[in-house]
């Protein structure tokens, strides 16, 4: 099963993910996840092999989550929803290696998983 990443071509940090991963020889999939949003089922899957809880998982310099969601206290349902209905509040790049996964933030956190 190749590695999986959740990519915006917009984000430095994904795209140099994506690099380390070529480098490598790395066989991958990219998911543009913006496009391709996960649904609440494989967020649910991607947190429990990140090890983290939906808020954890959010981005917290976007400006949506500034004006919508700062300081408001969601279950981890309603984050969930959110990230559904605005993906960009899901944070990047997401890198996937079976049973593993880890936000590549730096990018060189990649080598973890591999």
């Amino acid at each position: 099963m190749p590695v999986i990443i959740y990519h915006n071509n917009r984000c430095s940090k994904s795209r140099d993910a994506l690099s380390i991963l070529e480098e490598k020889g790395i066989a991958f999939d990219v998911i543009p996840y913006l496009v391709e949003t996960p649904d609440a089922g494989a967020l649910t899957r991607l947190l429990k092999k990140l090890k983290l809880k939906p808020e954890e998982l959010v981005r917290k310099s976007e400006d949506l989550y500034k004006e919508q969601y700062k300081g408001k206290e969601l279950t981890d349902e309603e984050w969930i929803a959110a990230m559904v209905q605005y993906p960009v509040l899901i944070e990047r790049p997401i890198v996937v290696n079976g049973r593993k996964a880890v936000i590549a933030r730096p990018p060189e956190k990649v080598l973890e998983i591999l």
